[in-house]
Parts: structure tokens; sequence; C-alpha cells
């Protein structure tokens, strides 16, 4: 069954809903709302990955990720931290995060892979190429975008288990929006089963991203992206249909009833 990573973004900055949980109560509070709508996992982050955004400090990140992965483990949530970072993979796991989602696939800081050896978490590793104030410079793919993905994911996989991560403890993310075009996109979206040859689960990430405000765009303007809620939802429901082993999402009770359509199709 697909399950739903649910977004709470501890940020000031996050391109769908900066700035509305970044004090702790706010964002635990949040959490637990996902929580009740079906959210099977929690990814709590404190940096921005949105096109052009400039990172935070460590000691930033992690004031605005722990107290909260702290308050949503006491509840009872499976927790995901959305990070970069050797430090703070270390300190959110200390806190109780059970899995880590790395955007940049242990490229932006090789010693994350060594912490999620020695503490024998879960690891999503995503396709990744710059930090989001350069990566759209990078969203180029002459042998076709399928292929170098799923090629420069299987070298992040390589990396992961030469750094002591077992290959049943990796996860796969195509970074739908990451040094991509809308096309790209969609192209990813429609060759997922090349990525599923890899051999590990995979995880996508569209809710509300550019590439659907496009899609969606009227008068030359795209939607804008508190609209895209109808266009995830309808994306969530043909990844569950597929198989795909989670989808994250920033609303989760549409997307809970789109796996659950999907579900009862068989």
């Amino acid at each position: 069954m697909t399950l739903l990573m649910g977004v709470v973004n501890v940020t000031p900055d996050s391109f769908s809903d900066g700035g509305r949980f970044v004090a702790a109560d706010a964002a635990i509070e949040h959490g637990l709302a996902l929580l009740a709508e079906g959210a099977d996992i929690l990814d709590v982050g404190g940096e921005s990955t949105r096109p052009g955004a400039t990172r935070p400090v460590v000691t930033e990140e992690l004031g605005r990720v722990i107290p909260v992965i702290t308050g949503l483990v006491a509840a009872g949530a499976r927790v995901s931290v959305d990070t970069m970072r050797a430090e703070v993979a270390a300190a959110a796991i200390a806190a109780g995060a059970t899995l880590v989602n790395d955007v940049s696939g242990g490229l932006a800081d090789p010693g994350i892979l060594d912490v999620v050896a020695d503490a024998g978490v879960e690891y999503v590793a995503m396709h990744w190429r710059a930090h989001a104030d350069q990566m759209q410079r990078h969203a180029s793919y002459p042998r076709g975008v399928v292929a170098e993905v799923r090629d420069e994911l299987a070298a992040r996989v390589d990396a992961a288990v030469a750094a002591g991560v077992t290959p049943e403890r990796i996860i796969l993310d195509p970074g739908l929006g990451f040094a991509k075009t809308p096309q790209h996109n969609w192209e990813l979206l429609a060759g997922l089963d090349e990525l599923d040859g890899l051999g590990h689960r995979l995880l996508a990430g569209a809710s509300r991203k550019s590439f659907l405000g496009v899609l969606l765009a009227a008068d030359g303007q795209p939607r804008p992206v508190d609209e895209r809620e109808d266009a995830t939802t309808a994306l969530t429901a043909l990844l569950a249909r597929r198989g795909t082993w989670c989808v994250r999402v920033h609303r989760v009770r549409p997307s809970a009833d789109a796996v659950a359509v999907a579900r009862a199709l068989g």
C-alpha cells in the first residue's frame, strides 16, 4: 500500500507554506493535524529547497527542527528529517527520527551516509545536482532525463552501500522539480518503471510544485501554489495505482482518499 508523507516545513521561505509553521508549537500542531488526516510519516525540514533559496546556518536549522521532531515523536508519530547535513541528521535521529530524507543523496555532505549507516535508519536518496540557488542551471539531460536520473541515482546507491547503508534501507526519489524543466518532470513520472529497475522503493514528491502550476496556467500565468491541490491529488492516485512506495504531500486527507480509491481498484 502506498504511504503518505506529510510535509512539516519549519521554514520562513518554503515555496508553499513558508512562515506558516516556523514556530515549534505551530509546526507540532500542524504535524499532528496531518497525522490525524492519515499521514504515515511526518517529514520535518528546516531548510527551504525552493529554487533560489539560500541556506540557513547549521545552528539555525537545528533550532528549527529538533524541538518539532521531539514533540512529534513524543506524540507517537513516525518522523523523517528532511536535511542534507550530517550534523542535523545525527541530532534528529537522537531526537527520534527513523528516516533521513536527503534531497542531495549524500552529495552535499557525504558524512550523512556514515550517520545513516551507524544509526541503521532508513535513507531517502533524491536525485540532485546543485543547491537551490544554482540547480536550474543544471537542467540539461542530453541522453534523456530518465536515463540520466536512473544512472545518477544508481551512483548514489553505490555510495550509500559503500558507506555501510544496507540496500533494503535505501529509498530513491527522482527529484521532481530539482534541476528539471516542467517537461523533464512529466517524462520522469512517465518513466518511473525504469527507476523501479534499480530495485529500491520509490518516494515521489510532486505536491504543489511549479510544473503543476505551468500545466494549469491561465492567460499565460501559472496556477497559484495554493490552487494546485486537485492536480496533486490526481497524481497521488496515479502514483498509488502503480504501486509507488510513498508520496510526499502538503495536505494529507485528499491524497489519503486518492490512495483509498487506488487500493479499491486493486
